[in-house]
């Protein structure tokens, strides 16, 4: 004898079975990008078109701080400069980083720890590492000076003067980021396909050739990469430059970050100094989507 039990077993399936419950999900997440990212960038915009200072009252001035940009040589000044501080940072880590994977991609003894050395500069913070470099850029006393006279050359002013302020800062930046960009391409160099190299070999091409007939287009996509990563971060670059000149000698080293800061936090002109941060977020969103346009152009090539 058999005894048949129904059971009913509710089907749930699509989105409106679950729909009541994305709510408990979305909510936090909708309230912490709002407290988090949106709220600071409304009331910056607020206060970039007030008379903002930290005492008094904040009238309503509409785009005069912008305005205020266009004939502010000191800001015009320091965009230039983080321009070519810009530039310099990400061309000259680019360069010796694809070049250093290439390098650690071949094989060699103490390989390991040969990479394992050259990312350590990486692995510090950025304020450590300037306070080290102000050590070692002081006239008498750093080391560096006492390398160069020990094989004869003349001492370096470094920091200390303004033609040669932004390439030793560029040259701290150029130590500490390369590495990153190493990586980043030696992860496209381990990536690629070892056939097209004995084809090459085959055809008695030299390793100039291969290089630059092979590695160098497969792996342009994550120099690309590389290159957006160091350009955001070499726009905002702050800490490095306060901590070893305080965008000095006078302002040969301010950059659009130094400027703002002291017009913001030493001069209390908190108006103008989000109009600053507000252009100044325009400039890099540009300058990245310029980039992004380029390395989608090269990608449908």
């Amino acid at each position: 004898m058999s005894m048949t039990t129904a059971i009913n077993v509710p089907i749930i399936s699509g989105p409106r079975a679950y729909g009541r419950r994305y709510w408990v999900f979305a909510v936090p997440a909708a309230a912490v990008v709002l407290v988090v990212i949106l709220f600071p960038w409304l009331f910056t915009l607020y206060m970039s078109v007030h008379d903002w200072k930290v005492t008094g009252d904040t009238p309503y001035v509409g785009l005069a701080n912008y305005a205020k940009m266009l004939s502010d040589e000191r800001f015009l000044y320091a965009v230039v400069r983080t321009l070519y501080f810009t530039a310099a940072s990400v061309v000259a880590p680019l360069i010796l980083g694809v070049w250093a994977a290439v390098c650690f991609a071949s094989k060699f003894r103490l390989r390991g720890l040969a990479r394992t050395l050259f990312v350590l500069p990486m692995m510090a913070t950025p304020v450590a590492i300037s306070l080290v470099w102000t050590m070692m850029f002081h006239p008498q006393l750093g080391v560096l000076n006492y390398l160069l006279t020990s094989v004869g050359l003349p001492p370096s002013t470094w920091v200390y003067d303004a033609s040669t302020v932004i390439p030793t800062l560029v040259m701290v930046e150029t130590w500490q980021w390369t590495p990153l960009v190493m990586l980043i391409v030696l992860g496209g160099i381990a990536s690629l396909p070892t056939d097209p190299y004995e084809a090459a070999i085959l055809d008695g091409a030299s390793a100039w050739q291969m290089f630059r007939h092979i590695t160098l287009p497969l792996v342009w996509p994550f120099i690309m990469v590389a290159a957006v990563i160091r350009l955001i971060d070499a726009l905002k670059t702050f800490d490095t430059i306060y901590v070893i000149t305080l965008g000095g000698p006078g302002t040969a080293s301010e950059t659009i970050n130094i400027l703002l800061y002291q017009t913001a936090f030493a001069y209390y002109d908190l108006g103008y100094g989000s109009a600053m941060v507000v252009v100044f977020f325009v400039l890099i969103l540009l300058i990245s989507l310029l980039l992004l346009r380029i390395r989608q152009r090269e990608d449908l090539r």
